[in-house]
């Protein structure tokens, strides 16, 4: 008897291929004897052109099932079988089978009567000689693998027919055999069916082959029925959701709790892993699979379905399951074969050696050395706005998020987030933390230059460019008048702009650059706060340039916006709502800086030390501006020129960075939002600048480029300008005229105090600042000084005092009068063991200075100690061994910890998605993540 052969063809929005597939059926040269047309809740004109097609029986159905949902259906409504001989071919809309596929199909099972399902070789629409899949088998945890996957077809894959499973389209199933299993699993209603269907056929005694001779076009895989496009996080969800449920239905009766137990673990783990790999999309699809499979109620069904139908133990398709290094090497080859075939073309760049940018950071890290010769040996700076670190790491990190801070008088609240930054910094020399922004200032222009390097090699395929730039980074104005001046987040922002850029351009194609640039930018943010507004800005405006890449980029924020989100409702809550962009540190004032000062790429009114130098010159005033003047314009001039040049549409990124960071800068000097005493103190331009020079920088690169080898010239000039215009600067410190002094010691305070205080850490010491207009202003210090990372921008944008410092307040009024009230309660109460005054700037500050030193001289409960390298000193002896009242660490408080621990996820899953790894990603496979599932045996009883 002839076999009996009926089409079931499913389809949901599939008009753009129906046309094809209708075309390709009636071309068979063995027609099937009946044909069941299924429209699954289509939108289009599917249900009229299947209707129109003609079939022995058009069936609608609501596709709430799936594709095996509608097939059940289908089935149900189709002629009645007539023989054991009747057959089924499974056909979606995009099922296009060769004219001799149900010819080569019914060849292969009528020779071989044990054969219940066969599965032709599907072949790509787009690329009918490239095989989409063939063949598929599972891994001994149960990870499924498409054996063949996007290959070219060589007839490699044509030798042995036996397989584990088949894809749904395509396949040609004995009808009593589909009756007797139930069809496929409603658990499964796209990923894995046709595979768990074919193993339930194995487990039954059947046979499952493969038949290279027939081939059928494919548009996508089952998980695609019905839709045009499918992310990589939901193919994930379907995939391990399907592994999961597989694994409930398989493995033994016993073993089920424990595997209930495993699934949120495993997710968890799996999730780890996924970032390590950097699949960050796959992470939600893990935990939505693992609640899915846990409230499950289709296994219990699907058990006894396996139960009820298995003949055959699970060894006997043992043979037929690949290992897992087996399905790690195929993934792979899969893996290799589309990174080859989408590499995009290589761009040829100058070699870091033989380009140029050797010597260019070695110049720089030559002149750097020498510059700051002052600094070696010693392991602490202070001055302007620098001091030294906690001398322990673990204080380091002690002042990092939301408890109590010493600053002012006290307080709980929110920590900078350039204290995380200053953490990180001194851990690199745990044995001397202090020691680490003295390795900085000693690396700072190689560092530069390196950065700059990397950066304009992006943009040049030429050799000098990338070199100039690293020169023009690294002796930029405002870096180094940040460096001489102690602006140590303005030093550090420089440092890792060109990173930033870096990582940002990558970030598109990388899941790491994309993390990388999301720590770049919490970093830089977090020592140059007033960046954020620009950057944030500059990040927006390239998204929507370029739409694609708004997935992958949105991250980027995230880590910045954990770190400054405490400290940002701290200062709403408390009516200074901007006051959360001020410069972390000490608080300095920048002095009269004016707007051709900025425009002049210095962030001082000293433009870049060339007013000092010009005056001891005996030159004019004025020669000081015109100077810097000049030896800016070669780099302006080619910035202009980068916008007149070919390729200027490159340029203009980089002019509106340098636009930003322009505005940055004047608009900081115009807000004076925190404190210096008495005085009122604006934001240090010198970051906003950074990001001026950056910008300025990368148009010059890009005029340069454009120019080619008649641009040599320019390029040496533009170089030795940069140079010279920071000559002063670089001889600040070998002269000492940079606010920054090298120190042996971590204390602030005169030795004395520190002697007294390495027994008594918390014993205080009130500094009295004698004020230009003949006010007094007062800080406390515990221990041997203040240190960096206690200082705090909450503190020193304070527009209210709290009663601590009204306290203090009053204490330094007693103590500042004659007349005066007896302080000693008031100093026990504080634990207060020294008084230091001082030397103010100004007649009036002078002559307040002097009234309040006979003042305490006069105290009888202070005993004078003379001068200072801080000042005049008094101690009181009789201070008692009462500690003063403190609030509560971050860790030890419940917002304190809860805000570390959301901090420290985000931060610990951007590191792991930042690190690179050297795997490529697989574009619709899960990887097998070697999870250990405990005792997977599938069960022989079930």
């Amino acid at each position: 008897m002839q076999p009996r052969v009926t089409a079931i063809l499913v389809a949901r929005n599939g008009a753009e291929f129906l046309e094809h597939t209708r075309a390709a059926l009636r071309a068979q040269t063995r027609p099937p004897d009946a044909a069941v047309f299924v429209d699954a809740a289509s939108h289009d004109e599917t249900a009229r052109m299947l209707a129109d097609a003609g079939p022995t029986q058009f069936v609608s159905d609501t596709g709430k099932r799936g594709f095996g949902g509608a097939v059940a259906h289908g089935v149900q409504l189709a002629p009645p079988a007539t023989s054991e001989d009747d057959w089924l071919w499974l056909l979606a809309q995009d099922s296009a089978p060769h004219p001799r596929a149900l010819e080569n199909l019914l060849a292969a099972v009528e020779i071989a009567p044990s054969v219940a399902i066969a599965g032709p070789k599907l072949m790509r629409w787009d690329r009918p000689d490239t095989i989409s899949e063939y063949g598929e088998s599972i891994t001994r945890l149960g990870s499924s693998v498409a054996l063949v996957d996007d290959e070219l077809d060589q007839a490699q894959h044509d030798v042995g027919s036996d397989l584990l499973g088949v894809a749904a389209a395509g396949m040609l199933v004995r009808r009593s055999v589909w009756a007797a299993l139930g069809g496929f699993d409603p658990a499964l209603p796209s990923v894995d069916a046709a595979l768990d269907f074919s193993i339930r056929a194995r487990l039954a005694g059947h046979r499952v082959v493969g038949v290279p001779s027939a081939r059928i076009l494919s548009s996508g895989g089952a998980e695609l029925f019905g839709r045009s496009t499918l992310s990589s996080g939901a193919v994930s969800t379907l995939r391990r959701s399907a592994q999961l449920h597989r694994r409930l239905v398989y493995s033994r009766g016993p073993l089920i709790p424990l595997h209930w137990l495993s699934l949120l673990p495993l997710a968890i783990w799996r999730s780890l892993v996924h970032l390590v790999f950097k699949r960050p999309t796959a992470i939600g699809g893990e935990f939505r699979a693992a609640f899915r499979a846990a409230f499950s109620r289709a296994v219990g069904p699907a058990r006894r379905n396996l139960r009820r139908t298995r003949r055959l133990g699970w060894a006997s398709i043992a043979t037929l399951r690949i290992s897992s290094a087996k399905a790690r090497e195929i993934r792979a080859g899969q893996q290799r074969a589309t990174s080859t075939g989408q590499a995009a073309p290589v761009r040829t760049r100058a070699g870091f050696f033989s380009g140029g940018g050797a010597w260019a950071v070695l110049v720089a890290g030559v002149i750097g050395v020498i510059a700051f010769s002052p600094l070696l040996g010693d392991s602490a700076l202070s001055g302007g706005a620098l001091a030294p670190l906690s001398e322990r790491v673990s204080q380091l990190w002690a002042n990092v998020g939301y408890g109590w801070h010493e600053a002012g008088a006290g307080f709980v609240g929110a920590a900078d987030p350039f204290t995380f930054v200053l953490a990180v910094l001194g851990s690199a020399t745990a044995w001397a933390p202090s020691m680490s922004i003295v390795l900085l200032y000693l690396t700072a222009l190689p560092l530069a230059a390196l950065a700059a390097w990397w950066c304009a090699v992006r943009f040049s395929e030429r050799t000098w460019p990338p070199a100039v730039a690293a020169l023009v980074w690294a002796f930029a104005p405002p870096f180094w008048t940040s460096l001489v001046t102690g602006h140590l987040g303005a030093v550090i922002a420089h440092l890792l702009l060109p990173w930033l850029v870096m990582a940002v351009l990558a970030a598109a194609r990388s899941w790491s650059a994309g993390a990388a640039a999301a720590l770049l930018l919490a970093a830089i943010t977090a020592a140059a706060p007033s960046l954020a507004p620009a950057l944030v800005v500059a990040l927006l405006l390239w998204m929507v340039a370029r739409p694609s890449r708004i997935p992958r980029m949105f991250g980027v924020f995230i880590p910045a916006a954990a770190l400054f989100a405490p400290l940002v409702v701290d200062q709403i809550r408390r009516g200074t709502w901007a006051a959360w962009i001020v410069d972390p540190g000490i608080t300095t004032a920048t002095g009269a800086t004016q707007g051709f000062h900025l425009a002049l790429g210095t962030p001082n009114s000293t433009l870049g030390g060339w007013t000092t130098t010009i005056s001891s010159l005996g030159l004019p005033e004025l020669a000081a501006p015109i100077v810097a003047a000049a030896l800016l314009a070669p780099l302006a001039i080619l910035a202009l020129m980068s916008l007149f040049l070919p390729g200027s549409s490159r340029a203009v990124p980089a002019m509106l960075l340098a636009l930003l960071g322009f505005a940055t800068a004047v608009l900081g000097i115009q807000l004076q939002l925190s404190f210096d005493g008495a005085e009122a103190v604006g934001i240090w331009p010198g970051a906003g600048l950074s990001l001026f020079w950056l910008g300025l920088t990368g148009a010059a690169v890009m005029a340069l480029d454009a120019l080619g080898r008649s641009a040599v010239a320019a390029s040496l000039v533009v170089a030795l300008a940069s140079i010279l215009a920071v000559g002063p600067l670089l001889a600040a410190p070998l002269t000492g005229a940079a606010d920054v002094v090298a120190s042996d010691s971590r204390a602030t305070l005169p030795a004395f105090v520190a002697a007294e205080t390495s027994t008594d850490p918390m014993l205080g010491t009130l500094q009295i600042d004698p004020q230009a207009d003949g006010s007094l202003a007062l800080t406390l210090h515990r221990g041997d000084g203040t240190t960096l990372d206690e200082t705090s921008t909450l503190a020193a944008t304070a527009i209210t005092s709290s009663p601590a410092q009204d306290e203090l307040a009053n204490l330094v009024g007693n103590l500042a009068s004659r007349g005066g009230l007896d302080t000693r309660a008031a100093l026990n109460e504080n634990h207060i063991g020294f008084v230091v005054v001082t030397a103010g700037e100004g007649d009036a500050a002078a002559a307040a200075s002097t009234r309040v030193t006979a003042a305490l001289d006069s105290n009888e409960v202070l005993t004078p100690i003379g001068e200072t390298t801080a000042g005049r000193l008094w101690h009181f002896q009789e201070v008692s061994d009462a500690q003063p009242v403190t609030g509560a660490p971050a860790v030890d408080t419940p917002i304190g910890l809860g805000i570390l621990v959301a901090q420290g996820f985000i931060f610990f899953v951007t590191l792991l998605l930042a690190v690179p790894t050297g795997r490529s990603r697989g574009r619709s496979t899960v990887a097998d993540t070697g999870e250990s599932a405990p005792g997977f045996d599938e069960d022989d009883n079930a």
